[in-house]
């Protein structure tokens, strides 16, 4: 069967932004413009489309991601659009990471007044890092303090990107009307009266017209407001076709000598800069008013990728022995990721996934290479938010969800399996904090057991494990509110009543220094015994970066393992999670090549718990020097043993040290508060990074550690009597200092410090 939608006329997008910027009120309007809704949704009613779940109509946020599908026409061509609307708060930042590694292109949207904010700069961070071509659309021009010129400026200076205004604005604050275009070289009016469906292309030299603007007075009061002169245009068209000549040769001799361009011509141009990441194009209007949402669709196909403009994807040979590519076409072999799991109450487990190659059709067999296991697709669904609708086959370059699908998990690779290939992995934050939680009655215990590992499977950064020493339950996330919305959901989705404790830090514990350790471990039980013995050293992995130690390449990994090892590193290995490199250098066969494994497993198992308080070790080196076996006795538990204590003895000698996380936090307060709040930010023990005015605002950019920032919203509230507000990220973890580390250790530990 043809393909229904050409791959070239298909884009992936996602909508991405700091909360609030207008992320979900855009993409309302886009659905209500596009034919998919016939009534807009607004954020602050509660009716939106894409924030479906009840805590996200509650607060006036977005949780989850949602996808959904439209269709625009532009050049008389019909073109579908997949569009996956993000989460803007830090503590969801998870959707907007996997959203992006499987997305083509993406739309950044920026408050007109605030310009850059912290999760802005977040967020374009994680596109940076998949390589997703974006454009800017400056929202909220409608806003008291709205100022284009400044926001374009904030994404030069923070982001260090090279916009390129497509777009000026017509009329400041609340008489904005509508946008100049550099391009077409014409003037775009919005009819309030329809809602923003319909509007007015006007020809430049009216808006200078007098005749004009005297029929007109609501333009002529808004291009006042603007400045907008003839030389202001020239200036400002002229900057924008020189920016687009400084990224093509060809543009660039037609520039120099002043020939005439086309639109066609720098639109192409355009589009190629912006896929090779080069050029970010903006543009301006006002979603809630709406208005520029039109335009925006328009360079949303003019500008982003269809996936065939995107290099083919790469991938494993399942046992790591070579590359593959797979590129985007239906006659190569089917290969998908998995990249959201969702559980809906009427269909049970919803799969999202993006197809890279090939095909697949409802009912077919595939083959998770991820987990080596074969699955059976039940139906395929195009999902509109929470609503769906079925269909038969999904192709190359789209998104759809699959119903069936038993053992998958985010991140896991489908493919045929005659033809295996594993995709890169998402990489995922580790949680910051944690909460104890236990259930009310007996009844719930066994529901919340269920509903947390249902859970747990739909959001990779929550995670829930039993404390041996407590036997609490403990759940742990990326913030408080991540952790509110896990226990909301549980107690309405799966009508689970528990108990909750008080939020908790996820301290971690490294070591300083070097130092040696031997486990040995004996053990005769009259029959056969167990014999185990491991040699190793310990040594502190450079602490400078290592929140982005799992983004080290093979090759970086192999100069650090040589670095530690003092030459030839011999056979090594990196485990992410808890940052351990473990080198192999036992020479002569003093332990047999199958407890090598055991060993290390014993190490990572010890690290879980560490050696001062019981929280997770990271950042370690471990060196294999040396160790004996018992041709009889020696088994693979017994060396998993033995490589556990030789870890602990060596910790006890490293000068073991507990790390706290470091939250950076930008505090946005009128003038007459700064001082009070700096004072108190100071008792939290933050570290100023910086200041900034803007307009009577003060805006301070301070580290604070996350133990201190419980209940700091209350505080800010009280402190400047409503009128400031804060936005908090992870940013690293730190050494806590020996005080705050010494309690926490007898708090643990329930007696002296170090006791274990």
């Amino acid at each position: 069967m043809p393909r229904q939608v050409q791959l070239d006329q298909t884009r992936n997008i996602g909508i991405m932004a700091h909360i609030d910027a207008g992320k979900t009120t855009s993409t309302e309007r886009i659905l209500f413009y596009t034919g998919v809704t016939y009534k807009i949704g607004e954020v602050h009613e509660g009716t939106t489309v894409m924030d479906w779940m009840e805590q996200e109509r509650e607060r006036g946020i977005t949780i989850t991601s949602a996808a959904t599908t439209a269709s625009w026409t532009r050049y008389g061509k019909k073109y579908r659009i997949n569009i996956i609307d993000t989460p803007g708060h830090v503590d969801f930042t998870v959707e907007v990471e996997r959203s992006l590694r499987v997305l083509d292109g993406a739309v950044a949207i920026f408050d007109a007044v605030a310009g850059v904010q912290p999760q802005s700069e977040t967020v374009w961070r994680q596109a940076d890092k998949y390589r997703v071509p974006r454009i800017a659309f400056i929202n909220k021009m409608d806003r008291i303090g709205a100022d284009f010129d400044h926001s374009i400026r904030t994404i030069r200076q923070r982001l260090g990107a090279h916009p390129v205004p497509l777009q000026f604005p017509i009329g400041r604050e609340d008489n904005f009307i509508g946008v100049v275009d550099f391009l077409e070289e014409r003037a775009i009016i919005w009819k309030d009266e329809t809602l923003g469906a319909e509007y007015e292309t006007v020809a430049l030299e009216k808006l200078w017209d007098a005749a004009y603007l005297a029929e007109h007075p609501e333009v002529e009061k808004a291009v006042k407001a603007s400045g907008l002169t003839q030389e202001f245009y020239k200036e400002h068209h002229d900057k924008v076709v020189e920016y687009i000549a400084e990224h093509d040769d060809a543009i660039m001799g037609k520039y120099l000598e002043q020939h005439k361009i086309e639109a066609a011509e720098l639109r192409a141009s355009l589009r190629k800069s912006t896929i090779a990441l080069k050029l970010v194009p903006v543009l301006a209007g006002s979603a809630f008013k709406n208005k520029g949402l039109q335009p925006l669709l328009d360079a949303v196909i003019d500008f982003l990728p269809a996936p065939i403009d995107v290099p083919p994807v790469e991938g494993q040979d399942p046992n790591g022995s070579e590359t593959l590519v797979r590129k985007v076409s239906d006659d190569e072999p089917f290969s998908a990721l998995a990249f959201k799991i969702m559980t809906d109450p009427f269909v049970g487990h919803v799969t999202y996934i993006r197809v890279y190659s090939g095909v697949l059709k409802a009912g077919q067999n595939v083959y998770n290479s991820t987990r080596k296991t074969r699955e059976r697709i039940g139906r395929l669904l195009r999902m509109h938010a929470n609503k769906r609708e079925e269909i038969d086959t999904i192709e190359a370059g789209d998104i759809a969800a699959c119903v069936g699908l038993k053992n998958v998990t985010t991140g896991d690779t489908l493919c045929d399996e005659d033809k295996p290939i594993t995709l890169e992995n998402i990489d995922f934050p580790a949680p910051v904090i944690q909460v104890a939680i236990e259930p009310k009655t007996k009844a719930d215990q066994e529901k919340m057991g269920v509903a947390l590992g249902k859970l747990g499977q739909e959001d990779p950064t929550f995670r829930m494990h039993t404390d041996a020493e407590t036997n609490q339950t403990l759940i742990s996330g990326m913030g408080e509110l991540h952790l509110e919305i896990i226990v909301d959901r549980m107690m309405r989705e799966f009508g689970v009543q528990a108990n909750v404790g008080r939020p908790q830090v996820a301290y971690r514990e490294t070591v300083l220094k070097e130092a040696e350790g031997e486990g040995k471990y004996i053990k005769q039980t009259g029959g056969r015994g167990q014999y185990g013995h491991a040699v190793i050293k310990l040594l502190p992995l450079p602490q400078s970066a290592h929140d982005d130690m799992h983004e080290l390449s093979e090759e970086e990994l192999a100069d650090l393992a040589k670095n530690i090892s003092g030459g030839k590193p011999g056979k090594f290995s990196f485990d992410k999670e808890h940052r351990l490199l473990f080198i192999d250098k036992i020479i002569g066969g003093s332990v047999p090549r199958e407890f090598i494994k055991p060993i290390e497993e014993g190490i990572r198992e010890a690290m879980e718990t560490g050696i001062l308080a019981g929280y997770e070790m990271v950042d370690a080196a471990v060196v294999l020097t040396d160790g004996s076996y018992h041709d009889v006795d020696s088994s693979e538990m017994a060396f998993k043993i033995a490589g556990s204590m030789a870890f602990k003895d060596a910790c006890k000698k490293a000068n073991p040290k507990l790390l706290e996380p470091i939250m950076r936090v930008e505090v946005v307060v009128p003038e007459d508060y700064m001082g009070t709040v700096i004072a108190d930010l100071n008792s939290r023990r933050g570290q100023m990074q910086g200041r900034e005015s803007r307009g009577g605002t003060e805006i301070i950019n301070v580290l604070v550690p996350l133990s201190t920032m419980f209940g700091y919203a209350t505080e800010i509230r009280s402190r400047t009597q409503g009128r400031g507000s804060f936005t908090m990220h992870f940013s690293h973890y730190e050494q806590a200092p020996n005080n705050i580390s010494d309690e926490i250790i007898k708090g643990k530990n329930g007696g002296a410090p170090g006791k274990k």
